[in-house]
């Protein structure tokens, strides 16, 4: 279900399209829906495109594409829901989160995915960026982030699921107990809860059919830090 706005500015667009073909501006939507800034325009565009209602098409200034309107029974490729997570607790266990209340300013971020995380049998590293997911801020705070979809089962019992995505913080340090993107031998990614002991470091699986892997510091980067979820639903 729509919010108001969100309705109102879906309406706008599909009106500005059949009349001239071209969407409206974001000057336009804005004094269209009594709005006091453009970034207000740009949260519900992000909404809207993440519930499945419009496409921002690439490569093209102001290029929007209705695919639906909420009353149409047309084909269109539904928005996935997304239930976004929080660390808690001593071990850093996932657990889902409530979703924010006014649904008019949902997301206002725009994290990049950046392909495929091993939580199980290894696979290749780090991936190019394939697209991006909006998030709450509320769940980000500071510094850069990315994400990744899970494949595995190794961290099920920290809550973290296979296809799952997870959002990472970029940073290069870690402590004990910490769940990271580890870099093995410059070619192995993999999500793991971080264990310094001595000079080596262990890369612990939340699941006990997986064994603790156990590595000199020279041969494991940290990529960054997991600071919160997404599970489809």
């Amino acid at each position: 279900m729509l919010t108001k706005k969100q309705s109102e500015l879906l309406r706008f667009i599909h009106e500005r399209l059949k009349e001239t073909g071209v969407p409206p501006s974001f000057d336009e939507m804005k004094d269209a829906l009594d709005l006091r800034s453009k970034s207000g325009i740009h949260r519900l565009i992000m909404a809207l495109e993440e519930r499945g209602f419009i496409r921002r098409l690439p490569n093209r200034a102001r290029a929007l594409e209705v695919l639906r309107l909420p009353e149409s029974t047309a084909p269109a490729q539904r928005a996935q829901k997304f239930s976004p997570s929080v660390i808690e607790g001593d071990l850093g266990r996932v657990r889902p989160a409530p979703v924010h209340a006014d649904d008019d300013q949902p997301y206002v971020a725009s994290i990049p995915v950046m392909g495929r995380i091993a939580a199980g049998t290894p696979i290749s590293a780090i991936q190019s960026r394939s697209h991006t997911i909006p998030m709450p801020p509320d769940f980000l705070g500071v510094g850069d982030h990315f994400a990744l979809e899970v494949r595995g089962d190794s961290m099920i019992d920290a809550g973290i699921l296979d296809a799952d995505t997870v959002i990472i913080r970029k940073q290069e340090t870690a402590e004990t107990g910490d769940i990271v993107v580890a870099l093995i031998d410059d070619e192995e990614a993999t999500l793991k809860r971080l264990r310094k002991r001595g000079a080596s470091i262990a890369l612990e699986a939340a699941n006990p059919a997986y064994e603790t892997r156990i590595f000199g510091p020279d041969r494991v980067r940290i990529q960054g830090k997991l600071v919160s979820l997404i599970r489809k639903y």
